[in-house]
């Protein structure tokens, strides 16, 4: 079993993850930047997208990156922000691995992610 199976584990991480995520803002710029793939976005295209000022779109984005669920890289003068897919895997894993005793008859539906 993985150290998620710990009692002892730390869940700092997964709580400031979900913490990220209670927000309703946060939630739909991760989702959107979860659709958007690998490649990003832009922070203005964001803006622009999702009808936010950027000023207060600066906020959420740092709040995402600080909990690791998104990455952001310069290209020039823009930074471009992408889901890292595998803290989100991670996240999911934190969540359910040990559903239902980790029995896969009971749990079939999160097996893929679990295991993941």
């Amino acid at each position: 079993m993985s150290d998620l199976c710990n009692p002892q584990e730390d869940l700092t991480k997964t709580l400031d993850q979900l913490s990220a995520l209670s927000q309703e803002t946060r939630l739909r710029v991760f989702r959107y930047l979860m659709e958007a793939g690998a490649d990003g976005v832009n922070a203005g295209r964001i803006a622009t997208d999702m009808e936010l000022a950027p000023n207060k779109l600066s906020g959420h984005l740092n709040i995402l990156v600080q909990s690791d669920l998104l990455d952001v890289r310069r290209d020039g003068r823009r930074m471009i922000y992408s889901a890292n897919v595998q803290a989100v895997s991670g996240l999911i894993r934190s969540l359910v691995e040990t559903c239902c005793g980790n029995n896969p008859t009971v749990c079939a539906a999160l097996s893929d992610v679990a295991c993941g």
